[in-house]
Parts: C-alpha cells; structure tokens; sequence
C-alpha cells in the first residue's frame, strides 16, 4: 500500500469518527432541551475540539440537579402568626395589582410567600456590612449559620473566624458551609481552630473527581447567608475577603449587603438548612424523629413587622429561574424608574426585552455597570449590549475607579431587590442564588439613594462614542459566548 492511500484511509477513518463524534455530542446536548441558542452555542463551540469536547461538557455542561425541600422545616416557616398574616393581607389591599402579581410569582416559582421584617438596613460597603455582621455574632446566644462562595483566609477571614471559634467555646452552635470552588483557599490548617472548637464546617459541591458519578463543577452556591439565633439575617453582594474591605484595601469593591430582623429570617434560615442538609445529608431530615425540638430554636417565634419581604431563591435544581422572572416581571411592571446595578451584565432575550421595552414607553431606566470587571470576556460581552440599550432610551453608566459588585433593582418608589444574583446566564440558571424582594418604601428609597450616590463616581456611556476596531471585534466574538457565560 503507498503513502498517499494509507493517508487517504486515515482521513477517511477521521472524518467519519469525528463525524460520528458530533453526532454523538449533538444528540446529548439537543436530549437536555435547553434554550436553543445556548444548545447550537455549545454544539458549535465543542465541534471545535474533537474528543476534548466530551470531557469539557461532562464537567461543566448544564445539567439538572435536584435538592430536596424539607417540608417539615417550610411548613413551619409557612405557619405565620395571626397578626403577621392579617398586617400581610392588609398590605396587599393596599398595593398596586402588578406588586401582587410578582409576589405570587415569587411564591409560585420558589415556594417562598410574603413574610415580614420589622427592620430592614441597607449596609454600603464591606467595612459597614462586616461590623454589623460582627456584632450580630458577637450577641448570638443559640446559633450561628453561615454560608459563602468566597471565604478567604485573610485579614478579615481570619478575624471572623477567630470569632466563631470564640461563639462556638461559650456554647453557641456555628454551622459554616462554603463553596469548595470559591474558597478553595480554606485549608485544613486555617480550618483546624474552627474544628477543635466544635464548629461544624462543610465543603458544598467538591471538586475533586470521584465524588459523584458525574461532577458539579459548574455549579456553585453563590448564596451570602448569615444568621444568627434565627431572628437576625444578612444576604446580599460581600464576600468574607479583603477585596470587599476599604480599611485593608483603597481599590476594594464597592459593594451592598442587607440586614434583616423579623419572621422573613426564617426563610433565609430555611434556604440554608436545605443547603446544608443538600451538602452533609445530615441535617435536619425529615427522617430525624427530634426534628420538632429543634425548630423552636431555629425558627423562634417573632412579632409582626410592617415592612413586607420575600426572599426568593434560585438554581440548577429549579427549571423555572425564579429570580431571573422576578427581574424580568419587575422591569415590565415598572412605571416611573427600573434601576438595576450589575457586575456582570450579559443579559438573555427576555431581560434585554424587557429593559428595552420599559425605557421606548417613557420609563426612567438605568444600568450601572463597572467600567473594568475582573473578567474581560464578560466585560466585553456587556459592552456589546450598549448601543441597542441606548436607542432604546436606556441610560448606561459605567462605575469608574473601583469594581463596582452591587446587584440590586429598584422600581418606582415600592419594590427593592438585593441580593447575590448577578444578571447573567450564569447566575439565573447555573448557581444556587438568594435574593430579598422589599414591596414598599423602606428598602426601595435608601436604595434609589444609593445608586443616585453610586453615578457620582461613574460615567454616561455616549452612543457615539470611539471604539477601536479591535475593540469592537472583541466585543462582537464575546457577545457570541452570552448563553455559555
């Protein structure tokens, strides 16, 4: 056999096992019915790496999880007091129908009702947010719940954890789950105090291989929870990390956190205990006959609040994207102002519709982004974005000197969200995201207030603004990543 026919055999034999390859990957990603333009992106995007292609999806293409509710620890929770549920009823006599409807899409989409607070405190900046958080620890008496994608063992990390250590030798119960991704920096020397003390610590969804049949890498809880005796609660946007911290570092993200007082704790307390039982497989269970004599101290009885809040929650385990609904539903329903600041901004069809649909019939809409995100893909990919945006009528600032990593929204003068959901892909349909929904006044103007402050250190993107070619290039070829980012 000569040269030239062994290597028309071999190109043959290539061309049908890669063909054969695609076939293969193609039928696999079309069976997960995906959105259409996220299934052809990672068809086309694989077909591109022969045979590598099956390793890259099978450790970090989509696929549905499925984290069991405990229904025993949200009956409770849903069996407010008389007068919490006459004051919520009275509030939804009173608010706008649109305001109804988008609670009841928070509650058919995740489970979770209206509940009350009796305090709600807008925390700016990581400095503000950890002494609250502190000093909400410092006076636990029962328990102590946290939960983080990133935990670094730094300055701050450490002073936190010396704290817990501290909580956990006078007696007082401290659960800490982390990202095993986000904090991979934790090792078992910084761990070891937490762990001589009797402070219970866990790793959510590891990363190394052999700990599932197929991994989660992909998939992260990107959820900020503190709780503490069950009656105080902290959620938002701050890392436990130096990065969030202004008094280690001048160049440390901007960044919001909420703080929470009231029966709408008990919801966050119950978004952490499913994810603890999700990760250890211990705790609570609706298996464990003493289950009931531990409620009453995880979920005390609290005196109604006249602020109404709902905290909802979304992920890889719930197909419906609560939180991604909750923004799109929030936006439509907006008559004066939509406010929305982002970190990473990449948004699917149903979130740039509604944005742009919201500022062509006379709405009062701004985006506020970084001007430099720490990712440069994604930074390019929202760029992309801003020209339709600005036709549109849609107003673009992009936050000088500082990363800007708030995510909040803020609709005409009665619904506030905070929380951990950036407004992306990623955080919408990939990562285990928490979010609270303020309906009224009490969150919604210190929230507008702070957004007003954040455009003074931020700058009107121009629609005719000058772009290097290559720029723009980089921005088009970003955009074209969206659904995979």
């Amino acid at each position: 056999m000569t040269l030239p026919e062994i290597s028309s055999e071999w190109a043959t034999g290539f061309s049908l096992a890669w063909s054969a390859y695609i076939a293969v990957l193609s039928i696999w990603i079309v069976m997960q019915k995906r959105a259409p333009v996220s299934t052809m992106s990672w068809i086309l995007s694989l077909a591109l790496l022969p045979f590598a292609g099956f390793v890259i999806y099978y450790f970090l293409g989509p696929q549905r999880l499925k984290k069991q509710r405990i229904k025993r620890l949200r009956s409770r929770v849903g069996k407010r007091n008389h007068a919490d549920q006459a004051l919520l009823r009275d509030a939804a006599e009173k608010a706008p129908a649109a305001l109804r409807q988008i609670a009841e899409l928070g509650t058919a989409t995740c489970g979770i009702p209206v509940s009350s607070a009796t305090s709600v405190e807008l925390l700016s900046g990581g400095a503000a947010t950890f002494e609250r958080i502190f000093e909400a620890i410092h006076e636990a008496r029962d328990h102590v719940h946290l939960e983080y994608y990133i935990f670094e063992p730094d300055q701050i990390g450490t002073a936190l954890r010396d704290l817990l250590v501290l909580k956990a030798k006078q007696g007082v119960t401290v659960r800490l789950l982390v990202d095993a991704l986000g904090s991979k920096k934790l090792g078992r020397k910084f761990l070891a105090p937490l762990q001589a003390a009797g402070v219970h610590t866990a790793l959510f969804h590891e990363t190394r291989i052999g700990r599932r049949l197929r991994p989660v890498t992909n998939y992260r809880t990107h959820r900020k929870i503190v709780v503490c005796d069950g009656r105080v609660g902290f959620t938002g946007g701050v890392n436990i990390t130096d990065e969030e911290d202004l008094r280690v570092q001048s160049d440390a993200y901007h960044d919001v956190h909420l703080r929470i007082e009231g029966s709408a704790v008990s919801w966050l307390q119950t978004t952490f205990l499913e994810d603890w039982a999700y990760t250890t497989g211990d705790y609570p269970s609706d298996k464990h006959t003493d289950v009931s004599l531990l409620l009453p101290h995880l979920l005390p009885q609290m005196d109604a609040g006249d602020i109404p809040v709902q905290i909802v929650t979304s992920g890889p385990d719930n197909a419906l994207e609560p939180i991604h609904r909750m923004h799109v539903a929030a936006i439509n329903a907006s008559i004066q102002r939509a406010w929305l600041t982002t970190p990473y901004f990449v948004p699917g069809e149903p979130a740039l519709m509604a944005l742009t649909s919201a500022a062509l019939r006379g709405v009062d809409v701004r985006l506020l982004v970084p001007h430099r995100s720490d990712s440069l893909i994604v930074s390019a990919a929202a760029r992309s974005y801003f020209d339709e945006l600005i036709a549109a009528g849609v107003k673009v600032w992009e936050y000088k000197g500082r990363m800007l990593h708030s995510k909040t929204l803020v609709v005409d003068g009665h619904c506030a969200m905070i929380g951990t959901a950036n407004f992306d892909n990623r955080s919408f349909r990939l990562n285990f995201e928490v979010m609270a929904v303020v309906y009224g006044q009490a969150l919604a103007e210190p929230l507008a207030a702070q957004f007003e402050t954040d455009l003074r250190s931020a700058i009107l993107v121009k629609s005719l603004r000058p772009q290097r070619f290559s720029t723009r290039l980089l921005d088009a070829v970003a955009r074209l990543f969206s659904p995979l980012l």
